[in-house]
């Protein structure tokens, strides 16, 4: 199989709106189907450079995939948990103090 063109396989199909983008082409057809304001955010437009960049020139299709997954994420803010693992700030015990 060629190491280029638009019909090269993700490693992982990607899932977004309950259909599998399996392809290059397919993410570069969800892609163009966007709405316009959608289309025209820059999470949109930096990971359509790297699919053609990808499909084009033969990269790494997980260049790809990592743009598509990002600008699909844009919007995912994680939960920041304040409490998280609480540092031990004693001093250290030596064995010779046991």
């Amino acid at each position: 199989m060629s190491n280029r063109g638009w019909g090269r396989p993700f490693e992982d199909p990607i899932e977004v709106d309950g259909r599998k983008l399996l392809t290059l082409r397919d993410a570069g057809e969800y892609i163009a189907t966007l709405p316009k304001k959608e289309h025209a955010a820059r999470e949109w437009q930096a990971a359509m450079e790297a699919l053609i960049l990808v499909a084009e020139s033969g990269g790494p299709t997980m260049f790809a995939r990592i743009g598509i997954i990002r600008a699909l994420n844009r919007h995912f803010v994680p939960e920041l948990n304040p409490k998280g693992k609480e540092p031990h700030w004693g001093r250290r015990k030596l064995k010779r103090n046991q």
